[in-house]
């Protein structure tokens, strides 16, 4: 497994990869965030692209990723992170309307805590679900970045 921290204008943000698949996406450094850091510090070519979409990304120039991603989670969870890959650029769906696409109408505080479990933020759109009275609600890299985020995919780049 490798990693790589990198300095976007959005933050500072760390990428690992595990036998050519991305399994993560933090918001700053491991040893920031109190997690195990991964074998070896690397830029591999897989890390070296996913950080070449996310700038081009941030810079309003990609509406889509075209990586290799491997989140580690339960069934449950695969299932959510999954729908969240069909929300399209520039909209976003409250946490019901994803418990109602994967057919669990009860579930919205569970696709809550999956969203807050999402291993591969941004690349795994869950910055695109908003609670029912679309207020923002939670996201792992802070509420700023979630605003930042969906500006971005509505046309407003707002740099720091």
């Amino acid at each position: 497994m490798y990693y790589y921290t990198r300095q976007t204008y959005l933050r500072l943000i760390t990428i690992t990869e595990q036998r050519g698949f991305i399994t993560s996406l933090s918001f700053g450094n491991y040893k920031n965030a109190g997690k195990v850091l991964p074998d070896k510090k690397f830029l591999t070519e897989t890390i070296n692209q996913a950080f070449s979409q996310l700038e081009e990304y941030l810079n309003g120039k990609r509406k889509e990723f075209s990586l290799p991603l491997n989140p580690k989670g339960t069934p449950f969870q695969q299932k959510v992170w999954s729908a969240l890959l069909t929300i399209p650029y520039g909209e976003t769906r409250s946490y019901k309307d994803v418990a109602m696409q994967i057919g669990k109408p009860n579930a919205s505080r569970a696709i809550g805590m999956a969203n807050h479990e999402n291993p591969i933020p941004i690349f795994i759109p869950c910055h695109r679900v908003v609670s029912s009275d679309c207020t923002l609600g939670g996201y792992s890299g802070s509420l700023d970045v979630k605003m930042q985020l969906l500006q971005i995919e509505n046309g407003v780049v707002v740099k720091k």
